[in-house]
């Protein structure tokens, strides 16, 4: 190879400047260089940066965000609407769902009838929180959830709308939530990811896919994205040592590989070498520490129990929720779950109670068992989805059977812990549950008040990249104070 072509691809401009013998003096040799060397200019995260950004003391440790993927129906489950049992059938105004904010699998439908739910809705706790029938454990600790039905969004497909909650941006590459989480605040537990996702997969109908950039660490350095824990056969693979391989010889390889990797990073300050040493430290660490946190088996059978019949079935939704608390006890910062399955759009009445058979009983154990140890005060819980569903009937409408579409103007989310006030509903929809009419809240909004819950101020939490800052919520979002406990 052309040793100037060698060079062009292996030198990066920070490794121009870190390597060059000129110092400052270099700098105006390395603009002039800059097109030839190709480099994106990016900024290391900061020695102490969870100073730089933690302007008020942080109400919550940690984050367990339980993403529902496919889009819940707020009308279902949590938007009571009963004078729309009158409307059965009849044609949605367009004053109140124009023809433009229709999709494409819905516009050209002759006809937009009213579907309203076929479920039961009752009050339930002090609070007196109306919930559909088919959420009956959820119900139980209502007075420790607030329900936000005030939520919207612009994006009205399943990837960039989700893309958009867990990144900040619809476009995909911007690291996500979690990563952001663990760039600014760091790990309590040196054995353990600071940052751990889970699938798993409804029993309504198959989900949407789900991307690794979802957790992944963008334009972030490697070592802040999320580790994913596989949802069959071992969560984490080679996460046991070769037949024949002793612990004393993996760590002699481990050091030699090291050695190598610290040579070339010397050289090139390349982070990317930076990122796999510490991936290896870590895989490492976590062989002694992963075994112990999945095996669930030595829970008590009353905390098995709770969870629900599938607790112990790697990969299904309980199991991801047990873990979760596992790994909150062990101090992993942030904790995503990715429910897929709720993409309703034929038959509701029955593929939403299927939904809630997986989920409802596990996430409401999760909140309990957090609960009964003293964590839920410091532990911010999540549940939602990347949009809601229609009002109107997508395919025939009949007594029985309705589908809904998308639909980004106004759904549900709820929060718990982690210095929320619980028992309460926050915002409220117009009477075809279409519109927001009171009290809006954003995606940004929602990423604002989760950070600040963390002690960050969205603001100041900021990454130098090809020439700009970016942050989680770009140039957008406020935190939601009322829902915030004083």
């Amino acid at each position: 190879m052309n040793p100037w072509e060698e060079f062009k691809r292996q030198h990066n401009r920070r490794a121009f400047l870190g390597g060059s013998a000129l110092g400052l003096g270099s700098i105006a040799a390395g603009s002039l260089l800059g097109s030839l060397l190709g480099a994106a200019e990016s900024t290391p995260p900061p020695v102490g940066v969870s100073s730089a950004i933690s302007t008020i003391a942080p109400k919550a440790k940690r984050v367990i965000y339980l993403f529902q993927s496919g889009g819940p129906s707020q009308m279902d489950l949590f938007d009571y609407k009963p004078e729309l049992a009158k409307r059965f059938g009849e044609e949605v105004p367009l004053s109140v769902y124009p023809a433009e904010r229709k999709t494409t699998m819905t516009s050209g439908q002759s006809s937009f009838p009213v579907a309203p739910s076929t479920f039961k809705f009752r009050q339930h706790g002090q609070s007196g929180i109306w919930l559909s029938e088919t959420l009956p454990h959820l119900s139980k600790v209502v007075d420790d959830i607030c329900v936000i039905k005030s939520m919207y969004t612009e994006a009205i497909n399943h990837d960039p709308a989700a893309t958009l909650f867990q990144t900040g941006s619809v476009i995909a590459g911007r690291p996500s939530m979690g990563a952001w989480v663990n760039y600014g605040l760091g790990t309590e537990n040196a054995n353990l990811p600071a940052f751990v996702a889970m699938t798993s997969n409804g029993s309504a109908k198959a989900g949407q896919p789900l991307y690794d950039r979802l957790w992944g660490a963008g334009f972030l350095p490697g070592r802040f994205q999320g580790v994913k824990f596989r949802g069959q056969g071992d969560p984490i693979l080679d996460l046991y040592n070769p037949a024949g391989v002793t612990r004393t010889q993996r760590r002699r390889m481990l050091d030699s590989i090291e050695q190598l990797n610290q040579e070339r990073a010397d050289h090139f300050n390349d982070p990317a070498i930076a990122t796999r040493i510490a991936q290896y430290e870590l895989a490492y660490r976590m062989q002694m520490s992963v075994p112990e946190l999945i095996d669930v088996n030595d829970e008590p059978p009353a905390i098995l129990d709770m969870y629900g019949p599938q607790a112990t079935q790697v990969g299904k939704y309980a199991y991801n929720c047990l873990l979760a608390r596992r790994l909150a006890e062990r101090g992993v910062r942030f904790i995503q779950l990715y429910h897929r399955g709720w993409d309703a759009h034929n038959n509701a009445p029955k593929q939403v109670p299927a939904q809630c058979r997986d989920t409802d009983q596990p996430t409401a154990a999760l909140l309990r068992d957090l609960k009964q140890r003293g964590m839920l005060d410091e532990t911010l819980v999540i549940w939602g989805g990347e949009f809601g569903r229609t009002v109107y009937c997508q395919g025939k409408l009949t007594d029985k059977i309705y589908g809904r579409d998308h639909h980004p103007n106004c759904f549900t989310y709820w929060m718990a812990g982690g210095g929320i006030r619980g028992g309460m509903t926050y915002g409220e929809t117009d009477e075809y549950s279409v519109n927001v009419v009171e009290n809006p809240v954003h995606v940004h909004d929602l990423q604002a008040t989760i950070l600040a819950q963390l002690g960050i101020d969205h603001e100041q939490l900021t990454y130098r990249y090809q020439g700009r800052y970016f942050r989680l919520t770009d140039v957008h979002g406020n935190v939601i104070d009322d829902i915030v406990k004083s």
